[in-house]
């Protein structure tokens, strides 16, 4: 909105006005302001559900052994982050931009999600809150949207990144002068950097385009479903998700940043994303609104995201990486969302497994992973044989375990932009 204000009296000579042309200026302005309205509307938000005695559902002692500390917290502080972005991204972005428009329309759509999983669970009394097929459709039906209409839409497209040998023998990095629909995704640790949709099913002969961009549409399902979900798991310690994410945030902006400029786009040789730029002033407000949530959701939490924030969190991460191509470097950035659902994955299948044979077998002390670092080993199922019981030798607190993740974090989001110029 005021973008298109002060774009509008920059041709009066308004001093000032020019700035708002550049990216970098509306990126920061965006930063600040969602971290404000992050740490304003935070303290009023908390105060208000105080004062309506809305509170997270008792936590499990058996898991959470420092839960006693944690009676009367509020939840749903997912509204607090997305109204943190959604502000700042309405006044400073081209919200008429299409990649606005779908992280716009991701951010709302989770959003309302978890926010009918929260209030079941709440006012429902059902701790089980939204059935998990209701979850799983709408977590499908939002990837199959930003899917098609990455596919469909006319300004969804990239200038294709090309090496060419000059005369004197050197490899030069160059992007196609015309802009067009792309299957194309980078790929880590391969000298061409590119793969292509299209080109793995190349078996089908003239059908590999159409059937490309099928498997680029569930492709991006798998990604927003994944992600939105490993987010969600990930939230169980004060400030872990929170954190985790903001740093995954910072990495994704850097990628952001890179795929829309072409200079850049040319020296990691990787596509040229016209129109992307926008999406670094998007992650901007992200980041800030993660940092400011943070000041309430450290250690002792004063509110807690829940579904609410924690399955926009991951909708919103996987869709950006989406429309950069860089979907495939998720696995790494997203390291620890991956790590906490193959745990409870590995958890729950090798139970099973052990049960038909009449043993009750568990792998870890407890899932999501995190928890398994915290539990004591009093509070285990005296019914139950562990594989990895020793492991770690003393349970740690929270607060010790969520530093060390975003140290992991960290690492991984270092890795995932060093695989740039990895190959």
């Amino acid at each position: 909105m005021l973008y298109y204000i002060f774009r509008f009296l920059e041709q009066y000579d308004i001093p000032g006005a020019h700035l708002w042309s550049y990216i970098s200026f509306r990126a920061l302005l965006t930063l600040i302001l969602a971290l404000l309205i992050s740490a304003w509307f935070g303290e009023r938000f908390i105060k208000w559900m105080k004062r309506r005695k809305i509170f997270e559902t008792e936590r499990d002692p058996s898991i959470d052994p420092f839960g006693v500390e944690k009676k009367g917290v509020p939840t749903m502080g997912g509204i607090i982050i997305i109204v943190s972005i959604l502000v700042p991204v309405i006044l400073l972005c081209r919200i008429r931009n299409i990649y606005i428009i779908l992280m716009i329309a991701t951010t709302l759509w989770l959003g309302f999600l978890g926010f009918m999983d929260d209030y079941i669970k709440i006012f429902k009394r059902n701790k089980e809150g939204l059935k998990g097929k209701y979850k799983i459709v709408g977590q499908i039906s939002i990837g199959f949207i930003v899917g098609l209409t990455l596919w469909l839409s006319p300004d969804a497209v990239v200038r294709e990144n090309v090496q060419v040998q000059q005369q004197n023998q050197e490899v030069v990095v160059k992007h196609k002068k015309e802009a067009v629909k792309s299957l194309k995704t980078t790929i880590p640790f391969v000298k061409n950097h590119n793969l292509n949709y299209s080109e793995v099913l190349g078996f089908l002969g003239k059908y590999k385009v159409a059937a490309g961009w099928v498997i680029f549409v569930l492709m991006t399902i798998l990604v927003v479903t994944a992600v939105s979900n490993g987010a969600n798991l990930n939230d169980g310690m004060d400030g872990m998700c929170a954190g985790n994410s903001a740093i995954i945030g910072i990495a994704l902006g850097i990628l952001a940043y890179v795929s829309a400029h072409i200079g850049f786009a040319s020296y990691f040789d990787i596509m040229y994303i016209p129109q992307s730029e926008e999406l670094v002033v998007f992650l901007c407000a992200f980041v800030g609104a993660m940092i400011g949530f943070l000041w309430y959701n450290a250690f002792p939490a004063q509110v807690f995201m829940g579904d609410t924030g924690s399955l926009t969190i991951g909708g919103i991460i996987g869709v950006c990486a989406v429309i950069i191509h860089k979907e495939l470097l998720l696995p790494i950035l997203c390291g620890i969302f991956f790590v906490e659902s193959l745990s409870v994955i590995i958890q729950t299948q090798w139970f099973k497994i052990q049960k038909r044979k009449g043993k009750r077998v568990r792998v870890f002390r407890a899932t999501p992973i995190h928890d398994n670092f915290r539990k004591l080993d009093s509070q285990l199922d005296a019914t139950s044989t562990y594989i990895l019981k020793g492991w770690p030798h003393r349970p740690f607190h929270e607060s010790k375990i969520t530093i060390r993740f975003w140290i992991t974090t960290i690492i991984l989001a270092a890795l995932a932009i060093i695989t740039l110029k990895m190959r």
